[in-house]
């Protein structure tokens, strides 16, 4: 059985990883399991401990160092190590904010230690006003990717996998076989995409400063919260529908972001004095300091256009809109879990709308009434439940007799059956079978062909999530809105940065070369 190291014992950390983990011990996949993270975590975590339901998870505190450090701090290097010389770790989980995402990796594969990634792969301070600090999100990729190819090379066992949980969601994997089955048939690739995603995060003036997880305050917010997982699901559809001659290699981007200044100016304080009683006597910030206070703030909504090419041709236009301020059930001014996290009414809507030229069209659609942790029922997508999915599948008939003009795939169908029992249709079963993968990998019952979400899958992802950044900041200093980048599964193939500002006091374009 292995051991794991889990860096970074957060909420996310607490709701999915750890658990899943403890599941696989009585299966004989998951040993020793234990825990490291920052010292002023440790009231939460010696909470989650206490509970009744949760098996003891020995953790180690480390002092905090500065996100922008390329590598770790001696004391917390040597922390480190000692842990994984006492304890025979065999794989790493990295679950902190990610700013801190690629120092850690770097450390477990300079170690020979395989790595389960949290997302995103990485995101820098003020990214998203900065245009050096957002091609930094691109770079970062291309030389993780060479330092775990370098790796791999003497420790062939060594994986570094991404937790992406929708490339193991079986409405995800339908889809794609669906837009696969298509592409073969007429050589058409997919033509558009539109993907939206809201989850009702309600924040209130005063949270902007005061709270801090998945806050706003580094410069950077929505694509960095939850935006990676359709910087990487579309890429990830798009792939199915390439053929010969027809495969994307560069991308345009132009992002337009909603940031805490305009969030305070749809609702500001008066607004939300009239809406809450409490508020006023709460709050200990005018409407000017909290706008001088967030005025370089990340974006709370972030509505991004692709135009997606081969060749100089477009083949694909898309769009990824990522929405904190939406439908809510948060009615009460003090939260009910302090991070707002989970809970607290944020209610997740998810759509992507996908057309194969004149073929095919296939709408996805995950609507929530109440969010996960709102509401008692056991199923919240079932019939009857607070929410449903869906999956409408359009095909032309016409032109081919064979295609059924028009399938509904519902929950119930969507449900696929495995060794392990029913996968269902949802999120947190999809993030629980990404970790099972990890296990298996790591126990010998899984092939890396076989892997669904390599490290090495993720450049494109990767690109998209620092042109998104790329323009933001290239119009914060009165640059460019387009972003253009290298669009290739692989960049230029070399361990070098595969983008490059021109002039980064001018905050030009990309330069790809292509």
């Amino acid at each position: 059985m292995k051991n794991f190291l889990v860096i970074g014992v957060g909420p996310h950390a607490r709701l999915n990883h750890l658990p899943t983990l403890w599941a696989g011990r009585p299966v004989g996949l998951v040993g020793t399991v234990i825990g490291v993270d920052v010292a002023g975590a440790a009231g939460d975590i010696t909470a989650f401990n206490s509970a009744v339901d949760t098996p003891e998870l020995p953790v180690t505190f480390i002092e905090p160092f500065d996100a922008s450090s390329r590598t770790l701090p001696t004391p917390v290097r040597e922390t480190l190590d000692s842990l994984v010389r006492e304890h025979a770790v065999d794989a790493v989980v990295i679950s902190t904010e990610p700013s801190y995402h690629m120092v850690y990796t770097h450390w477990a594969l300079e170690r020979g230690l395989s790595v389960l990634l949290d997302k995103p792969l990485s995101v820098h301070a003020n990214c998203s006003v900065d245009p050096f600090q957002a091609s930094a999100i691109l770079t970062d990729f291309d030389e993780v990717l060479a330092r775990y190819e370098a790796v791999r090379s003497a420790r062939p066992e060594v994986l570094v996998a991404v937790q992406c949980q929708r490339r193991h969601h079986p409405a995800f994997l339908r889809m794609h076989r669906l837009v696969a089955e298509v592409a073969e048939a007429t050589n058409c690739p997919v033509t558009s995409v539109q993907s939206f995603h809201s989850d009702g995060q309600w924040r209130l003036p005063n949270e902007l400063i005061d709270i801090s997880y998945h806050s706003f305050d580094q410069g950077y917010g929505k694509c960095a919260h939850s935006g990676y997982h359709f910087f990487d699901i579309v890429p990830w559809l798009l792939r199915a529908g390439e053929r010969p001659g027809k495969e994307l290699d560069s991308v345009d981007i132009h992002a337009n972001f909603s940031r805490p200044r305009d969030f305070l100016a749809q609702l500001d304080v008066n607004d939300y004095a009239r809406l809450f009683p409490e508020f006023e006597a709460a709050n200990p910030y005018t409407q000017a300091q909290l706008l001088a206070a967030t005025e370089a703030f990340g974006e709370v909504d972030a509505f991004v256009s692709m135009a997606y090419k081969s060749g100089g041709r477009t083949m694909t236009l898309g769009s990824i809109n990522l929405v904190h301020n939406g439908f809510s059930q948060r009615g009460r001014f003090r939260p009910a879990r302090a991070n707002l996290y989970k809970g607290n009414g944020r209610v997740r809507h998810e759509s992507h709308i996908i057309q194969q030229g004149p073929f095919q069209a296939i709408h996805y659609h995950s609507l929530q009434t109440l969010g996960d942790q709102d509401t008692d029922a056991a199923d919240p997508y079932r019939v009857g439940g607070q929410g449903h999915i869906e999956v409408h599948v359009f095909r032309n008939s016409s032109f081919d007799a064979r295609w059924k003009k028009h399938e509904t795939l519902d929950y119930d169908t969507l449900t696929t059956v495995s060794e392990s029992g029913p996968e269902e249709p949802t999120q947190s079963a999809s993030r629980r079978r990404a970790i099972q993968e990890f296990l298996e990998y790591l126990n010998g019952r899984r092939t890396r062909e076989q892997m669904s979400s390599e490290l090495t899958d993720h450049r494109r992802g990767a690109a998209l999530m620092a042109g998104t950044y790329l323009s933001a900041a290239q119009q914060w200093v009165d640059g460019s809105p387009v972003a253009r980048l290298d669009f290739r599964p692989h960049g230029g193939g070399t361990a070098a940065p595969a983008v490059r500002l021109n002039d980064p006091s001018t905050c030009d374009l990309m330069d790809v070369p292509l």
